[in-house]
């Protein structure tokens, strides 16, 4: 099974398509207890899936770094992009 998404830092919970990827596709993405995930949802080529469930809340990481901030809850194998996540990066209306 070829690679289809990357993760780059341990503490990522979301991986970067490197291919447009459609709903059902179990994809590998060659980090240990993440090595393999099913899309519950499809996911355009240079955007985030989620690569372990995360709750309303929680930071998104990406690169090690977060990155963003689930509005509702993410299920593993979900699509995540701004119709689930909030920037927190840059925001001049919070402190």
């Amino acid at each position: 099974m070829a690679v289809n998404a990357l993760v780059l830092n341990e503490k990522d919970n979301v991986a970067t398509a490197v291919r447009p990827l459609e709903i059902g596709v179990t994809v590998r993405i060659g980090q240990g207890d993440t090595a393999a995930v099913t899309l519950v949802q499809s996911s355009p080529f240079g955007h985030k899936l989620a690569v372990r469930d995360m709750r309303r809340g929680d930071d998104i990481v990406k690169y090690g770094e977060v990155v963003g901030r689930a509005v509702v809850d993410i299920r593993r194998g979900e699509h995540v992009h701004v119709h689930n996540v909030e920037g927190t990066r840059g925001r001049g209306d919070r402190a």
